[in-house]
């Protein structure tokens, strides 16, 4: 019944995108400098998770690299390479430049030396996840560097900017924004459909219930595309020739939390710690979070850093805040519950 399992398969761009051209055609303009072999303005991409921020930007500079030779490009997600050196090195290998690096020993400054000394087509860095990078220096290193791109995707530009000095963010003001929405019922309806004409076998599924799983995944296209994934996969074992509804019932949740859980495994050590404290406690408010918080780990953020930490750990629907910031409290998310009744949009 699966005819080709790349296409439901997390991080997969497809040849064509669905209801983004707008934003396509923002991100192409902003880099077409790069096409003349001129670095371009950086980009700032902004909006919830799975709204199609990482497959736009991946895409547009893909199409780029097609129709252009003199093209280069890397892709760092910021998430998994927090630190200043863990960046500069992903935006190096991508370039083939780490083959003598001993990332154990090589200082940031010969990193940033090497970079320098770049001498290929211009760049493009796209650094996903950009509000996740412990401190701002790998921003700025690249943003100095002559002939690299930068495009920056972060959920919110305010938790991009919290750890920036003036420096970098008077540089950052002039950049190019583009803003994401989540998507309607109707537009993961459509993207869904896609993704099982090429993916699934003919009439392995209704629009019916390809609607029923957008409205599930309330706008989220990494939440449909993994229930319409676990529901294939599921189908394909029964030998059922399609998806049957009561597959498709039972694939919601599952699909919620392989979501859920991809998210928790992507968590930073002191994320992480954070996460585990509100789970053990059940419900907590920030003081004694924070007290729990520095006993569990050995070098303790700050504050501030924590309060980012705990705003993007909202935004991804791990953890719930309610109530004011007074008498606020944090629990962890169920993936199972109903997707249209969390407080995802709750500020920390």
């Amino acid at each position: 019944m699966i005819v080709d399992a790349r296409v439901l398969r997390e991080g997969f761009v497809p040849s064509e995108l669905e209801h983004r051209d707008g934003e396509v055609d923002h991100l192409s303009g902003v880099l077409e400098p790069v096409t003349r072999g001129e670095p371009a303005g950086p980009a700032i991409i902004t909006g919830p998770s799975g709204a199609g921020k990482t497959c736009v930007a991946r895409y547009t500079v893909e199409q780029l690299r097609e129709q252009h030779l003199d093209v280069a490009s890397q892709y760092v997600n910021c998430w998994q390479n927090y630190s200043r050196f863990r960046t500069l090195y992903r935006v190096l290998e991508g370039l083939g430049k780490t083959v003598d690096i001993h990332r154990r020993s090589t200082p940031h400054d010969e990193l940033l030396e090497r970079l320098r000394e770049y001498e290929g087509p211009p760049c493009v860095v796209v650094l996903d996840e950009a509000d996740q990078l412990e401190t701002p220096d790998a921003l700025y290193d690249l943003h100095s560097l002559d002939g690299f791109s930068l495009v920056l995707i972060a959920n919110r530009e305010a938790d991009l900017f919290a750890g920036a000095d003036d420096r970098l963010a008077s540089r950052l003001q002039g950049s190019e924004r583009i803003q994401f929405d989540r998507y309607g019922l109707d537009e993961l309806t459509a993207i869904l459909r896609a993704r099982a004409r090429r993916g699934l076998a003919a009439d392995a599924v209704t629009t019916d219930q390809l609607r029923t799983v957008a409205d599930a995944a309330a706008g989220d296209a990494r939440v449909a595309i993994s229930i319409l994934r676990s529901a294939a996969r599921h189908a394909e074992r029964a030998e059922t020739g399609r998806i049957t509804d009561a597959i498709l019932d039972a694939a919601v949740p599952a699909g919620r939390s392989a979501v859920h859980r991809k998210n928790i495994e992507t968590l930073t050590p002191h994320q992480r710690a954070l996460y585990d404290v509100i789970a053990e406690a059940g419900t907590i408010d920030p003081s004694s979070l924070y007290t729990a918080y520095r006993d569990a780990v050995d070098d303790p953020k700050t504050d501030r850093t924590v309060r980012n930490y705990l705003s993007k750990m909202v935004q991804y629907d791990l953890v719930e805040a309610e109530g004011a910031s007074s008498d606020r409290t944090y629990r962890v998310v169920d993936p199972t519950a109903d997707a249209r009744e969390t407080t995802s949009g709750n500020q920390s």
